[in-house]
């Protein structure tokens, strides 16, 4: 059920996931942030990297979810096309599958800087999905 899409605002993009928990929403929006980089489906998944996250409220978890998929993606030189997440109250445990980035095969189109708090929100559709989006600046 999760999937995810890009939505335009301005000189950035923003990023959407949606899915049956919020976890799953988490998940499906960090494969859109792979997507605003490259083509999700040409990144193979060769190792993991654990992510934690802690804030207040959902809204600030994705945001710190995005940043630190976005710090992992920049100080690694990595890509990610596989999500696992785990939401417990304040706390996201959860872990991102990729690989090196390969110039000649992912052909990196932007660099992502980070998340904002433009457009950023994390709530429950009416139908019972979650939704969970934030514009990112590229």
């Amino acid at each position: 059920m999760a999937e995810w899409e890009h939505f335009e605002h301005g000189a950035d993009i923003g990023i959407r996931g949606r899915g049956r928990t919020a976890a799953e929403a988490f998940a499906a929006a960090a494969r859109a942030l792979t997507a605003v980089v490259t083509d999700p489906d040409a990144v193979q998944v060769r190792d993991w990297v654990d992510i934690r996250c802690e804030a207040p409220d959902l809204d600030y978890l994705f945001l710190d979810w995005i940043n630190a998929l976005v710090y992992q993606m920049a100080t690694g030189q990595r890509l990610f096309s596989a999500f696992e997440v785990r939401i417990e109250g304040e706390r996201l445990s959860g872990r991102a599958g990729g690989e090196a980035v390969d110039p000649e095969r992912h052909r990196p189109a932007v660099e992502i800087k980070g998340a904002t708090f433009t457009e950023l929100k994390v709530a429950q559709a009416d139908d019972g999905t979650w939704i969970a989006q934030c514009v990112v600046d590229v």
